[in-house]
């Protein structure tokens, strides 16, 4: 007798559930991040770049040994120790008449000059660095009354050059004098007043820095001698001022040459020049004013051992000044120098506005390339109705476990989602009664089975008998 071994009941599986694409925003937001701190790094070293984006300028100097050289140098230190974003290129001229020659050409940005110097058309002052004093002396008790007197005499010139002797004949206005060349004369160099007096002057002509004139000892040392000198005033010095612009009023204040005896005893008018710090007229207004600026906030650091350079003074401002004022200049002098927002502020807001539009693209760029987008909870609820669908096919209660397994594990799947961003709260409530219809359904079918198990298909055996 054969028989076929009993078959258990076939179930056959469930569909399976579609597999949800894990969706986390952690890896890109660190990348966004990063990006965006790179991107604003890059933005503020840019700026910073173009603001401070630095500027040479060439500085003409004569003689090496020169104030003018010594002052372009201090200048230039001045720059860097500030962190300017000027900086000095120092061009060496045998003379200061070279230096000025090669400013007139355009080959340098700054140059100083004394007014007696031909003033090169392009010259905007910056500031004025010191003033030479003119200083007539006479032999001690022999006191020069007049203008008109002091040109009858035989004078002897102390100065640097032979442009001195040709500004005193022509402050004077003894220059078309048949003998001016035998009345005023350059005094050798170093030669002692007494001496000067001895030889035959009856006067002596000093235009001297006035910074070294209060430093000299030279004058008290003669003033205390048998006889000393005589310092005698220019009455005439505002009407010489106004004839000829490029000469200043000066006043030799009490004891400025000797302080023991006093000399002079008091204030005394006098003639002089300026030295003056020039730039180009075609230099900007806001190099020129952070120049300005430098140079008048740091004025112990520019002043020379000497003293040159020792009291800057603000350039004349006026329209009629002898030799015009830089508008840089100008607006630093009478503070109506910009601030960085009156400057930058139409640039500023533009700026903001561009920024905010770019920032805009990106924003959407990186989200859509970079970033991944969280999932709508109403698309979560698309896989709890599939869940749903599957519960009519369940024939056991292992089946319903499954899928009860699977909904709740999409429903902690959402909570936590929820928390880090990566669900949406779009379609929440379609979730939640999606959630709520299908845990009902399984419920109903675990109940439906209990009180109808499905049918056990009856084992057949199938016995052949044989007859023998």
């Amino acid at each position: 007798m054969n028989a076929d071994a009993p078959k258990p009941l076939s179930i056959s599986p469930l569909p399976g559930p579609r597999v949800p694409v894990a969706k986390s925003n952690r890896a890109q937001i660190i990348l966004f991040t990063i990006l965006t701190l790179i991107l604003s790094a890059a933005i503020v070293w840019s700026g910073r770049a173009w603001l401070r984006n630095s500027e040479t300028l060439v500085f003409a100097v004569g003689d090496q040994s020169g104030p003018e050289a010594k002052f372009a140098a201090r200048l230039a230190t001045v720059l860097k120790n500030n962190s300017s974003r000027l900086r000095l290129k120092i061009a060496p001229n045998p003379d200061n008449a070279k230096a000025l020659a090669q400013f007139d050409r355009r080959d340098a940005s700054l140059a100083v000059l004394r007014t007696a110097a031909k003033v090169p058309p392009r010259a905007r002052a910056i500031a004025i660095l010191e003033h030479d004093v003119v200083l007539v002396l006479s032999p001690g008790g022999k006191k020069i009354k007049s203008l008109p007197e002091l040109k009858k005499k035989k004078i002897a010139v102390v100065g640097e050059g032979e442009n001195t002797v040709n500004f005193v004949r022509s402050a004077l206005e003894i220059s078309d004098s048949p003998d001016a060349a035998q009345r005023v004369q350059q005094a050798p160099p170093n030669t002692p007043f007494d001496k000067l007096f001895a030889s035959g002057f009856a006067a002596v002509v000093v235009i001297e820095h006035a910074s070294k004139i209060i430093k000299d000892k030279t004058y008290e040392q003669y003033a205390r001698r048998s006889g000393g000198f005589t310092l005698n005033a220019i009455d005439e010095a505002k009407a010489l001022a106004r004839k000829y612009p490029s000469i200043s009023e000066e006043t030799v204040s009490t004891g400025m040459l000797s302080s023991s005896p006093a000399i002079p005893d008091d204030d005394v008018d006098t003639i002089g020049l300026e030295w003056l710090l020039v730039a180009q007229s075609q230099m900007s207004t806001t190099t020129a004013a952070e120049l300005a600026r430098i140079v008048y906030e740091n004025k112990s650091e520019l002043a020379l051992e000497d003293g040159f350079a020792s009291k800057i003074e603000p350039a004349a401002t006026d329209k009629d000044a002898f030799i015009v004022a830089h508008p840089g200049a100008a607006q630093y002098i009478n503070d109506d120098t910009k601030s960085f927002m009156d400057r930058y502020s139409d640039m500023m807001y533009l700026g903001a506005a561009a920024l905010s539009v770019i920032g805009s693209i990106f924003a959407a760029i990186y989200a859509k390339i970079t970033r991944i987008a969280p999932e709508k909870a109403s698309e979560l609820a698309a896989r709890i109705l599939d869940i749903g669908e599957r519960v009519e096919h369940c024939t056991c209660a292992d089946h319903l476990d499954e899928l009860q397994d699977e909904l709740e594990a999409i429903l902690r799947g959402a909570v936590v989602g929820l928390q880090d961003g990566t669900v949406s709260s779009d379609g929440l409530d379609t979730f939640k009664l999606g959630y709520e219809l299908v845990r009902d359904e399984i419920a109903l079918r675990r109940d439906h089975l209990k009180r109808h198990p499905p049918a056990q298909e009856d084992n057949v055996v199938v016995v052949k008998a044989a007859s023998g």
